[in-house]
C-alpha cells in the first residue's frame, strides 16, 4: 500500500487507484491563504506523480464550501501573505500561491474538481485548474478579484481563458459576477450539476471509469492533451508517435487488447 503524504489542512485517501483531496478548513471556508492548504496541495500533486498507484486525483471541499480563495481578514489587516512592500508582497505571491498553478498544470494523472460549495477567487481558480469540473446545485463561481481591487494573481486569466475562451472569460474577470452551478455549465466551467447529496457518488464514479484505464497509457495521454496545447501540429504528431511506441510495447497494452478480444468473442 502506497505511503500517503503528511497533510496538516486537509484530508487525503486512496482506494482503488483513486486519491481524494479534501481541503479541510471549514472554519476558514477552505482559503487558501491563511492556512497549511498550498502547502497541502503542493505535496499532494509532487506525490501523486511518484505514486504509480495513483490513476485518479479528485479535488473537493469539507463543510460548506469548495474555497474562498484569499483569505479577506488578512487582506484588510495587510498581514500574512499579503504584507509588506510591493517587492515583499510579489515575493510572497512567488514562494506562496503560485506554486498551486505550477505545481496542478504537472500533475500526470486526470484531475476532477468536485465543486461542493462556493468556489470564488482563487478557489474558483483552483477548480479551473483540474482537467474537469462536476458541481453541486449550491455550488457558486466567481472570479472577484476586481470586487477587492487586486488582480487574479495566481494565474486565474491564464486558466479561465483556456477554458471558456477570451471573451466569456474577460466578461466575468472584469465584471467579477458570481454566477451559479448551471450558469457554469451553460459557459463550459463545468460538466455537470448534480444534487448535493449526489456530488461524490457522479464525481467517484467518472473516477472510477478513468482509473479502470491503462495506468501508463493514461498519463501519457494526459500529457499529450496537455502539450497539444501549445505545440505545432507536426511537432505533436512526431511526439505522439514516440508515446504510441511506448505504449505498444508496455504489457498493459496486450493485457487490454486480450481483454477486448474476450469480450468480442462472448457476442
Amino acid at each position: 500500500m502506497a505511503t500517503l503524504p503528511q497533510l496538516t489542512d486537509a484530508t487525503l485517501t486512496l482506494e482503488n487507484r483513486i486519491a481524494v483531496l479534501t481541503l479541510n478548513r471549514h472554519d476558514l471556508r477552505n482559503a487558501l491563504t491563511g492556512s497549511n492548504l498550498i502547502d497541502d496541495i503542493v505535496s499532494t500533486a509532487e506525490w501523486v506523480n511518484t505514486c504509480e498507484d495513483v490513476s485518479v486525483l479528485v479535488i473537493t471541499g469539507a463543510g460548506s464550501a469548495f474555497s474562498a480563495g484569499g483569505n479577506i481578514r488578512d487582506m484588510a489587516e495587510r498581514g500574512g501573505d499579503f504584507a509588506g512592500t510591493p517587492a515583499e508582497c510579489a515575493e510572497r505571491y512567488r514562494r506562496g500561491i503560485q506554486r498551486i498553478p505550477l505545481a496542478m498544470q504537472a500533475i500526470e494523472v486526470p484531475v476532477i474538481a468536485a465543486v461542493n460549495g462556493p468556489a470564488i477567487g482563487a478557489g474558483f481558480d483552483l477548480a479551473n485548474m483540474a482537467d474537469v469540473r462536476i458541481a453541486a446545485e449550491s455550488a457558486k463561481f466567481g472570479e472577484t478579484f476586481l470586487n477587492l481591487g487586486i488582480i487574479p494573481g495566481d494565474g486565474g486569466a491564464w486558466f479561465m481563458q483556456r477554458l471558456i475562451g477570451y471573451q466569456r472569460a474577460f466578461e466575468l474577470t472584469l465584471t467579477g459576477r458570481i454566477v451559479d452551478a448551471e450558469e457554469a455549465k451553460d459557459l463550459g466551467i463545468v460538466v455537470d450539476v448534480v444534487p448535493n447529496d449526489d456530488l461524490m457518488t457522479t464525481t467517484m464514479t467518472m473516477a472510477e471509469r478513468m482509473a479502470n484505464q491503462p495506468p501508463k497509457a493514461t498519463r501519457l495521454t494526459k500529457r499529450l492533451m496537455k502539450m497539444a496545447q501549445r505545440m505545432e501540429l507536426k511537432d505533436f504528431l512526431d511526439l505522439c508517435a514516440c508515446f504510441q511506441g511506448m505504449s505498444h510495447n508496455e504489457p498493459e497494452h496486450m493485457d487490454a487488447v486480450n481483454r477486448m478480444l474476450e469480450a468480442m468473442s462472448r457476442k
